[in-house]
């Protein structure tokens, strides 16, 4: 896929975050879906970009995005910061509340635990009483080879869906899309993560003040502390730290294809 195709990108440690707000992000989806174009999205947080660090085959998967949206503030920032002041937060639990909202396509849901997806899309209904719900799957916790398979492609398939909202864990989500892309029909896959446990009630979602202020990983933290606390203590300085050493120049980090 061209650069120019997916939009312009900014390098961050080595991973292309797309230049790109919640209108330009949305119409870019549409757009997809309307010439049947097939694409994956990932959202993009710090801690994705420091996965991505971590192994070349996730760093791939990211840069062979059609889109990789700025999730959390930090991201945002650093891509101001390079000059695109037009650039915000493109949240992950929003991007699926602003496209579910226009009611346009046909969505399913894949993904959660036991009962979230089905509650998500019946919560999701009841607030857009128009919204065309193709379908709902919530696999089991399982290895990738368990749940990347013909077998799966089939259900989603047979659905017609425009878009697959997935909602797993990262970056198990983005390899998802990544090897099921080529067997499924839908133009648009959506990776969002916690958007599932959010919008269904599932888990609490941090207050807006926090979410911009780029404080949102202090309350997750506090809420799940032994699930998150080597993402946020770890991951974090790692991410500054780096970042410096890229914007100094005393590092390089090539955007591979």
């Amino acid at each position: 896929m061209k650069t120019e195709e997916r939009g312009e990108r900014v390098n961050i440690l080595g991973v292309g975050v797309s230049a790109v707000n919640m209108d330009t992000a949305i119409d870019r989806i549409d757009g997809w879906v309307h010439s049947h174009e097939l694409r994956y999205v990932c959202v993009c947080p710090v801690h994705s970009i420091m996965e991505c660090r971590r192994s070349q085959p996730i760093r791939h998967i990211f840069n062979s995005a059609g889109m990789v949206t700025p999730d959390g503030m930090p991201v945002v920032w650093v891509v101001r910061w390079s000059g695109h002041r037009e650039v915000h937060r493109v949240y992950g639990p929003d991007l699926m509340l602003a496209v579910l909202g226009r009611q346009r396509h046909r969505h399913f849901f894949y993904g959660g635990g036991s009962g979230v997806a089905q509650r998500l899309a019946e919560l999701m209904k009841r607030r857009f009483p128009d919204l065309d719900v193709a379908g709902v799957f919530e696999p089991p916790f399982a290895p990738l080879d368990q749940l990347c398979t013909p077998q799966a492609a089939a259900l989603i398939n047979q659905s017609a869906a425009d878009v697959v909202w997935v909602g797993m864990s990262s970056p198990k989500q983005d390899e998802w899309m990544a090897r099921m892309r080529p067997l499924l029909h839908a133009p648009v896959l959506i990776a969002v993560g916690a958007a599932f446990d959010f919008h269904s009630g599932t888990v609490r979602q941090a207050p807006s003040w926090m979410q911009r202020s780029g404080l949102e990983w202090l309350f997750r933290l506090a809420l799940q502390p032994r699930r998150l606390w080597r993402r946020y203590l770890i991951d974090n300085p790692w991410f500054v730290w780096e970042l410096a050493l890229q914007k100094t120049g005393i590092r390089k980090f090539e955007l591979e294809p």
